[in-house]
């Protein structure tokens, strides 16, 4: 006996769609697909949630010290004139009117600040949790109105910030199923699969 459905598909068709499907549910947090569908991606997500909640405090902080560009008030990057010795020439490389100065020899550069930050090092078993989720999800891009409101969301990392404390207090039964009805096409069955 099959421990999984093949949905009529090939298997590397059948991984596709099921990584696809589970990184929608994940992403938005529910998706609409027919019950067959929906009971599959459901094994994945939970297994990748109980993942989540198991590893989610396995990572230690370390301070360290960034290189970060100083900005002005207007939020661009400063910048400073400087020649071939690393002496300061100038220190804005624009005027009082706004327009760029040019100085003979000298070469414009981004002003640094060194910043302390913690970060967060994931522990060798926190590691082996994520590269686990990558194998399963797909990079997300979320789009905005405008083309520059697009942003790259890191699924993995919302697994362990947002949904792995939500349910770190639960046993399992992460994912609701919800029938809605037959489909008008072909009458299968459409359920909405979501996060509880």
């Amino acid at each position: 006996m099959a421990k999984y459905r093949k949905l009529s598909r090939t298997s590397d068709q059948r991984k596709a769609l099921l990584r696809g499907q589970v990184t929608s549910l994940l992403a938005n947090g529910k998706i609409v697909t027919t019950e067959a569908k929906a009971k599959e991606v459901r094994k994945i997500a939970e297994g990748l949630i109980a993942l989540a909640i198991k590893e989610k405090d396995n990572f230690e902080e370390k301070d360290v010290t960034v290189k970060v560009a100083r900005v002005d008030k207007d939020g661009k990057r400063v910048k400073q004139i400087v020649d071939k010795d690393g002496k300061v020439l100038a220190e804005s490389h624009r005027d009082k009117d706004g327009k760029i100065v040019r100085i003979e020899g000298g070469k414009t550069v981004t002003v640094y600040d060194e910043v302390q930050q913690k970060k967060k090092k994931d522990l060798p078993s926190k590691l082996h949790a994520r590269r686990q989720m990558m194998k399963v999800l797909y990079s997300y891009t979320e789009k905005g109105d405008k083309k520059s409101e697009t942003k790259e969301i890191n699924l993995c990392d919302k697994l362990f910030d947002e949904i792995a404390p939500k349910y770190a207090n639960r046993n399992g039964g992460y994912t609701r199923i919800v029938k809605i009805g037959q489909r008008k096409g072909d009458g299968a069955l459409e359920v909405l699969l979501e996060l509880v």
